[in-house]
Protein backbone atom coordinates (compact mmCIF):
# COMPACT_ATOMS: atom_id res chain seq x y z
CA UNK A 1 0.00 0.00 0.00
CA UNK A 2 2.95 2.53 1.02
CA UNK A 3 5.04 1.25 -1.90
CA UNK A 4 1.82 2.40 -4.09
CA UNK A 5 1.36 5.54 -2.81
CA UNK A 6 5.00 6.64 -3.14
CA UNK A 7 4.78 5.65 -6.57
CA UNK A 8 1.32 7.31 -7.24
CA UNK A 9 3.22 10.85 -5.80
CA UNK A 10 6.11 10.64 -7.77
CA UNK A 11 3.56 10.48 -10.81
CA UNK A 12 1.96 13.27 -9.54
CA UNK A 13 4.90 15.45 -9.18
CA UNK A 14 6.52 14.09 -12.79
CA UNK A 15 5.58 17.72 -14.13
CA UNK A 16 7.06 19.57 -11.59
CA UNK A 17 10.42 17.22 -12.11
CA UNK A 18 10.21 18.05 -15.79
CA UNK A 19 10.73 22.04 -14.74
CA UNK A 20 13.82 21.27 -12.86
CA UNK A 21 15.44 20.17 -16.34
CA UNK A 22 16.41 23.14 -17.52
CA UNK A 23 17.86 24.39 -14.36
CA UNK A 24 20.00 21.40 -13.49
CA UNK A 25 21.07 21.76 -17.14
CA UNK A 26 22.20 24.52 -17.07
CA UNK A 27 23.85 23.87 -13.55
CA UNK A 28 25.60 20.93 -14.93
CA UNK A 29 27.21 23.00 -17.88
CA UNK A 30 27.86 26.27 -16.47
CA UNK A 31 28.82 24.93 -12.72
CA UNK A 32 30.27 20.93 -13.22
CA UNK A 33 31.54 20.34 -15.82
CA UNK A 34 34.07 22.97 -16.16
CA UNK A 35 35.17 21.73 -12.46
CA UNK A 36 37.53 19.31 -14.97
CA UNK A 37 39.40 22.09 -15.58
CA UNK A 38 40.64 22.10 -12.49
CA UNK A 39 43.21 19.56 -13.36
CA UNK A 40 44.91 22.49 -15.22
CA UNK A 41 46.61 23.79 -12.24
CA UNK A 42 48.29 20.83 -11.23
CA UNK A 43 49.69 20.47 -15.12
CA UNK A 44 52.35 22.40 -17.66
CA UNK A 45 49.94 23.66 -20.11
CA UNK A 46 51.08 22.51 -23.45
CA UNK A 47 48.85 23.62 -26.55
CA UNK A 48 49.48 20.95 -28.75
CA UNK A 49 49.36 18.61 -26.34
CA UNK A 50 45.54 19.42 -25.19
CA UNK A 51 44.56 19.29 -21.12
CA UNK A 52 44.82 15.60 -20.68
CA UNK A 53 48.22 15.18 -22.76
CA UNK A 54 50.61 18.13 -20.89
CA UNK A 55 53.08 17.15 -18.12
CA UNK A 56 52.11 17.09 -14.83
CA UNK A 57 53.56 18.98 -12.65
CA UNK A 58 52.27 18.88 -9.07
CA UNK A 59 51.96 21.77 -6.74
CA UNK A 60 54.52 23.77 -9.00
CA UNK A 61 52.43 26.39 -10.27
CA UNK A 62 50.87 26.92 -7.06
CA UNK A 63 54.70 28.01 -6.01
CA UNK A 64 54.58 31.56 -8.07
CA UNK A 65 52.35 32.54 -5.77
CA UNK A 66 53.79 31.83 -2.24
CA UNK A 67 57.62 32.26 -3.26
CA UNK A 68 57.45 35.62 -5.59
CA UNK A 69 58.45 38.83 -3.17
CA UNK A 70 55.06 40.04 -3.60
CA UNK A 71 53.40 37.33 -1.71
CA UNK A 72 52.64 38.79 1.51
CA UNK A 73 51.79 42.59 -0.56
CA UNK A 74 48.85 40.83 -2.67
CA UNK A 75 47.47 38.80 -0.01
CA UNK A 76 47.58 41.38 2.34
CA UNK A 77 45.90 43.72 0.23
CA UNK A 78 43.13 40.82 -0.57
CA UNK A 79 42.74 40.57 3.24
CA UNK A 80 42.37 43.93 4.21
CA UNK A 81 40.49 45.15 1.24
CA UNK A 82 37.78 42.73 1.40
CA UNK A 83 37.61 42.88 5.47
CA UNK A 84 36.81 46.75 5.23
CA UNK A 85 34.62 46.80 1.82
CA UNK A 86 32.37 43.44 4.08
CA UNK A 87 32.48 46.03 7.36
CA UNK A 88 31.79 49.01 5.79
CA UNK A 89 29.56 48.04 2.57
CA UNK A 90 27.16 46.15 4.89
CA UNK A 91 26.62 48.75 7.39
CA UNK A 92 26.11 51.72 5.03
CA UNK A 93 23.94 49.80 2.43
CA UNK A 94 21.86 49.08 5.75
CA UNK A 95 21.58 52.50 6.76
CA UNK A 96 20.70 52.89 3.52
CA UNK A 97 18.09 50.98 3.80
CA UNK A 98 16.26 51.90 6.72
CA UNK A 99 16.44 55.53 5.49
CA UNK A 100 14.74 54.49 2.48
CA UNK A 101 12.23 52.77 4.43
CA UNK A 102 11.47 55.77 6.48
CA UNK A 103 11.17 58.07 3.08
CA UNK A 104 8.72 54.66 1.71
CA UNK A 105 6.38 55.38 4.97
CA UNK A 106 6.29 59.24 3.92
CA UNK A 107 5.98 59.68 0.52
CA UNK A 108 4.06 58.49 -2.11
CA UNK A 109 4.83 54.85 -3.89
CA UNK A 110 5.66 56.31 -7.58
CA UNK A 111 8.49 58.36 -6.03
CA UNK A 112 9.31 56.24 -3.91
CA UNK A 113 10.37 53.83 -6.60
CA UNK A 114 12.60 56.54 -7.93
CA UNK A 115 14.08 56.73 -4.93
CA UNK A 116 14.73 52.85 -4.89
CA UNK A 117 16.19 52.83 -8.13
CA UNK A 118 18.86 56.16 -7.36
CA UNK A 119 21.29 54.78 -5.54
CA UNK A 120 22.24 52.00 -7.77
CA UNK A 121 21.90 54.14 -11.23
CA UNK A 122 24.30 56.67 -9.31
CA UNK A 123 26.68 54.16 -7.98
CA UNK A 124 26.96 52.81 -11.86
CA UNK A 125 27.50 55.95 -13.68
CA UNK A 126 30.41 57.21 -10.50
CA UNK A 127 32.50 54.31 -11.44
CA UNK A 128 32.00 54.01 -15.35
CA UNK A 129 32.57 58.01 -15.77
CA UNK A 130 34.06 59.51 -12.78
CA UNK A 131 36.40 58.49 -11.40
CA UNK A 132 38.96 59.71 -13.80
CA UNK A 133 37.65 62.98 -14.34
CA UNK A 134 37.72 63.73 -10.45
CA UNK A 135 40.95 62.30 -10.26
CA UNK A 136 42.73 63.15 -13.48
CA UNK A 137 45.95 65.12 -12.53
CA UNK A 138 45.06 67.44 -15.35
CA UNK A 139 41.54 68.16 -15.67
CA UNK A 140 40.09 66.50 -12.65
CA UNK A 141 37.42 68.45 -10.61
CA UNK A 142 39.58 67.90 -7.82
CA UNK A 143 42.67 69.08 -8.51
CA UNK A 144 40.59 71.98 -10.45
CA UNK A 145 38.06 73.18 -7.92
CA UNK A 146 38.22 71.50 -4.78
CA UNK A 147 41.80 71.83 -3.75
CA UNK A 148 42.55 75.23 -4.94
CA UNK A 149 39.58 76.33 -3.07
CA UNK A 150 41.31 74.83 -0.16
CA UNK A 151 44.72 76.77 -0.61
CA UNK A 152 46.31 73.17 -0.83
CA UNK A 153 48.44 72.37 -4.23
CA UNK A 154 47.18 69.42 -6.76
CA UNK A 155 48.05 66.29 -5.98
CA UNK A 156 49.45 63.65 -8.40
CA UNK A 157 46.69 60.97 -7.40
CA UNK A 158 48.01 58.43 -9.98
CA UNK A 159 51.30 58.14 -8.48
CA UNK A 160 50.79 58.44 -4.86
CA UNK A 161 50.03 55.01 -3.50
CA UNK A 162 48.72 56.44 0.41
CA UNK A 163 46.01 57.96 -1.04
CA UNK A 164 44.05 54.67 -2.87
CA UNK A 165 43.30 52.31 -0.01
CA UNK A 166 40.46 55.57 0.98
CA UNK A 167 39.86 55.92 -2.70
CA UNK A 168 39.20 52.55 -3.40
CA UNK A 169 37.14 51.34 -0.21
CA UNK A 170 34.94 54.77 -0.96
CA UNK A 171 34.71 54.17 -4.51
CA UNK A 172 33.71 50.12 -3.79
CA UNK A 173 31.46 51.03 -0.83
CA UNK A 174 29.43 53.68 -3.48
CA UNK A 175 29.69 51.41 -6.61
CA UNK A 176 27.91 48.46 -4.04
CA UNK A 177 25.72 50.25 -1.80
CA UNK A 178 22.79 50.66 -3.98
CA UNK A 179 22.37 46.89 -4.90
CA UNK A 180 23.03 45.57 -1.50
CA UNK A 181 20.54 48.23 0.38
CA UNK A 182 18.09 47.10 -1.83
CA UNK A 183 18.28 43.17 -0.58
CA UNK A 184 18.27 45.13 3.05
CA UNK A 185 15.35 47.23 2.24
CA UNK A 186 13.06 44.01 1.25
CA UNK A 187 14.25 42.27 4.51
CA UNK A 188 12.33 45.76 6.10
CA UNK A 189 9.28 45.52 4.26
CA UNK A 190 9.19 41.94 5.21
CA UNK A 191 8.65 42.83 8.91
CA UNK A 192 5.54 42.91 10.38
CA UNK A 193 4.37 46.23 11.11
CA UNK A 194 2.42 45.30 14.72
CA UNK A 195 5.97 45.36 15.64
CA UNK A 196 6.33 49.05 15.23
CA UNK A 197 2.97 50.06 16.17
CA UNK A 198 3.02 48.16 19.53
CA UNK A 199 6.31 50.11 20.40
CA UNK A 200 5.19 53.04 19.40
CA UNK A 201 2.36 52.48 21.80
CA UNK A 202 4.64 51.74 24.43
CA UNK A 203 6.56 54.82 23.76
CA UNK A 204 9.89 53.77 22.13
CA UNK A 205 11.34 56.22 19.76
CA UNK A 206 12.27 56.07 16.42
CA UNK A 207 15.89 55.01 17.30
CA UNK A 208 15.03 52.56 19.64
CA UNK A 209 12.49 50.73 17.29
CA UNK A 210 15.39 50.49 14.80
CA UNK A 211 17.75 49.15 17.18
CA UNK A 212 14.99 46.63 19.00
CA UNK A 213 12.68 45.44 15.75
CA UNK A 214 14.73 46.41 12.38
CA UNK A 215 18.06 45.22 13.44
CA UNK A 216 17.58 42.15 15.25
CA UNK A 217 14.86 41.30 12.40
CA UNK A 218 17.05 41.82 9.41
CA UNK A 219 19.88 40.31 11.31
CA UNK A 220 19.89 36.59 9.12
CA UNK A 221 20.10 38.68 6.05
CA UNK A 222 23.02 40.46 7.22
CA UNK A 223 24.69 37.24 8.11
CA UNK A 224 24.01 35.29 5.45
CA UNK A 225 25.80 37.96 2.91
CA UNK A 226 28.84 38.32 5.44
CA UNK A 227 29.29 34.53 4.87
CA UNK A 228 28.62 34.81 1.22
CA UNK A 229 30.92 37.90 1.64
CA UNK A 230 33.54 35.69 3.93
CA UNK A 231 33.69 32.92 1.01
CA UNK A 232 35.04 35.60 -1.85
CA UNK A 233 37.33 37.05 0.76
CA UNK A 234 40.17 35.77 -1.69
CA UNK A 235 38.64 37.05 -4.38
CA UNK A 236 38.87 41.03 -5.42
CA UNK A 237 36.68 43.19 -8.17
CA UNK A 238 38.94 43.14 -11.11
CA UNK A 239 37.91 46.10 -12.61
CA UNK A 240 38.13 47.85 -9.12
CA UNK A 241 41.87 47.22 -8.42
CA UNK A 242 43.29 47.22 -12.20
CA UNK A 243 40.90 50.23 -14.22
CA UNK A 244 40.03 52.27 -11.66
CA UNK A 245 44.05 52.94 -10.61
CA UNK A 246 44.73 52.90 -14.44
CA UNK A 247 47.45 50.19 -13.78
CA UNK A 248 49.48 52.65 -12.42
CA UNK A 249 53.09 50.90 -11.64
CA UNK A 250 53.90 53.55 -8.67
CA UNK A 251 50.36 52.47 -6.95
CA UNK A 252 51.24 48.74 -7.22
CA UNK A 253 51.98 48.83 -3.24
CA UNK A 254 48.37 49.60 -2.63
CA UNK A 255 46.51 48.17 -5.13
CA UNK A 256 47.92 45.03 -6.18
CA UNK A 257 45.90 42.41 -5.10
CA UNK A 258 46.02 38.46 -6.20
CA UNK A 259 43.28 38.63 -9.53
CA UNK A 260 45.44 41.90 -10.72
CA UNK A 261 49.11 40.11 -9.55
CA UNK A 262 47.86 37.11 -11.19
CA UNK A 263 46.48 38.71 -14.38
CA UNK A 264 49.49 40.48 -14.85
CA UNK A 265 51.38 36.80 -14.85
CA UNK A 266 49.26 35.63 -16.89
CA UNK A 267 49.98 38.85 -19.96
CA UNK A 268 53.66 38.86 -19.19
CA UNK A 269 53.98 35.00 -18.87
CA UNK A 270 51.14 33.11 -20.82
CA UNK A 271 51.09 30.45 -18.26
CA UNK A 272 47.76 29.48 -18.04
CA UNK A 273 48.51 26.29 -15.62
CA UNK A 274 49.75 29.56 -12.74
CA UNK A 275 46.50 31.36 -13.04
CA UNK A 276 44.24 27.88 -12.78
CA UNK A 277 46.49 27.51 -9.53
CA UNK A 278 45.19 30.99 -8.38
CA UNK A 279 41.99 30.22 -9.15
CA UNK A 280 41.98 26.70 -7.50
CA UNK A 281 43.29 28.26 -4.21
CA UNK A 282 41.10 30.95 -3.93
CA UNK A 283 37.87 28.28 -4.58
CA UNK A 284 39.48 26.43 -1.70
CA UNK A 285 40.40 28.68 0.63
CA UNK A 286 36.84 30.06 0.40
CA UNK A 287 35.12 27.21 1.16
CA UNK A 288 37.11 26.67 4.01
CA UNK A 289 36.12 29.76 5.42
CA UNK A 290 32.49 29.74 4.33
CA UNK A 291 31.99 26.17 6.26
CA UNK A 292 34.45 27.66 9.24
CA UNK A 293 32.17 31.14 9.24
CA UNK A 294 28.62 28.92 8.97
CA UNK A 295 29.82 26.97 11.88
CA UNK A 296 30.59 29.47 14.16
CA UNK A 297 27.50 31.00 13.82
CA UNK A 298 25.23 27.50 14.02
CA UNK A 299 27.18 27.13 17.45
CA UNK A 300 26.15 30.80 18.42
CA UNK A 301 22.50 31.14 16.92
CA UNK A 302 21.31 27.66 15.20
CA UNK A 303 18.59 29.75 13.04
CA UNK A 304 21.07 32.60 11.79
CA UNK A 305 23.49 29.56 10.23
CA UNK A 306 22.90 29.02 5.82
CA UNK A 307 22.34 25.19 6.53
Amino acid sequence: MQTHRKSRNLRRYIPLYMMTIPGLVYLLINNYLPMLGLSIAFKDMNYALGVWGSDWVGFRNFEYLFRTSDAYVITRNTLLYNAAFIALGLSVAMAIAILLNEIRNRLAHRFYQSVIILPHMISIILVSYLVYALLSPETGFLNKTVLPMLGIEPISWYLEPAYWPYILTLVHIWKGAGYSCIIFLAAIIGIDREYYEAAKIDGASKWMQIRSITLPMIMPITIMLTLLAIGRIFYSDFGLFYQVPMNSGPLYETTNVIDTYVFRGLMQLGDVGMSAAAGFYQSVVGFVLVVASNAIVRKIDKDSALY
